[in-house]
């Protein structure tokens, strides 16, 4: 198993030799500030990977899955050909939407995708250079790419999952799910889906902001039976930090890409609290 989180000595060593992608992301959304950070730092050879821009443009949800052609748009145009490893990183203190991309590209197939541990603040505190200003595209051949089946689910999907038992793991935080703590999508309630169990992204990074441990990973997902759990979230991006963290011992993830965002406006499903 090629483990899919790469260290900053590692990339620094074979920078050459792999694509790297800033896939740094802001609540509230934020693509000005993103683009003004990317351009005062950001680790050399670095594309800009925006999520929001490289989503599904006809789903009324946000940075939904992209489909075959835009996603294949945008591989043109960072020069990404399936032929180069790629790394992800982003600057926040814990993977916050770094595993959103790299799940992206491993579910239109492109396996040979990690995320670098710790993101730029790790990679700035080993002493390593970064760059400024916008790095020059090298774009490449539009190829044909196609999604893997059954990666990505939809609310009906996860209804059945949860009838059949299979393990739904929500990456939101304890209040949110429980439904003490607002959400802050207007129109979303708080509150979580019949079935789903409550781990927050947030508890598969230390304290140093470093990725947790294989032997840490197993004791989070441990009896966890189903070969394929589902992993959900807010709208979708922190879910694929659980998503990586079962990727990093060798099991396969399951996203419910609508997540809250959708199942949370009482439409799709019931609504469970801690109250209820």
């Amino acid at each position: 198993m090629t483990d899919p989180i790469v260290t900053p000595g590692w990339l620094s060593e074979h920078l050459g030799d792999v694509i790297v992608l800033d896939a740094t992301y802001f609540l509230p959304p934020d693509p000005a500030r993103v683009r003004q950070e990317y351009q005062e730092a950001h680790i050399p050879g670095a594309q800009l990977f925006e999520i929001d821009v490289v989503a599904d443009p006809d789903h009324p949800l946000p940075h939904m899955m992209p489909d075959a052609d835009t996603f294949a748009e945008a591989m043109a145009g960072l020069g990404i050909d399936g032929s180069r490893r790629v790394v992800v990183y982003d600057r926040s203190a814990n993977h916050f939407s770094a595993p959103r991309v790299w799940f992206t590209l491993q579910s239109y197939g492109m396996t040979e995708t990690a995320v670098l541990d710790g993101g730029l603040s790790a990679w700035q505190a080993e002493g390593h250079p970064v760059a400024t200003g916008q790095e020059a595209a090298s774009p490449v051949p539009r190829q044909s790419w196609s999604r893997e089946g059954g990666r990505i689910l939809t609310a009906r999907d996860v209804a059945r999952a949860a009838k059949d038992g299979r393990p739904i793991l929500d990456a939101r935080s304890q209040d949110r799910f429980d439904g003490t703590a607002p959400e802050p999508r207007p129109g979303v309630a708080p509150g979580h889906m019949p079935g789903a169990q409550c781990l927050p992204f947030t508890a598969l990074t230390d304290a140093a902001g470093r990725f947790q441990d294989q032997a840490t990973l197993n004791s989070l997902f441990g009896g966890l039976d189903a070969p394929e759990p589902v992993v959900t979230c807010g709208s979708g991006m922190t879910a694929c930090v659980l998503a990586l963290g079962l990727a990093r011992i060798g099991r396969r993830a399951r996203l419910y890409d609508g997540s809250w965002a959708e199942w949370g406006t009482g439409a799709v499903g019931p609504i469970l609290t801690k109250a209820s």
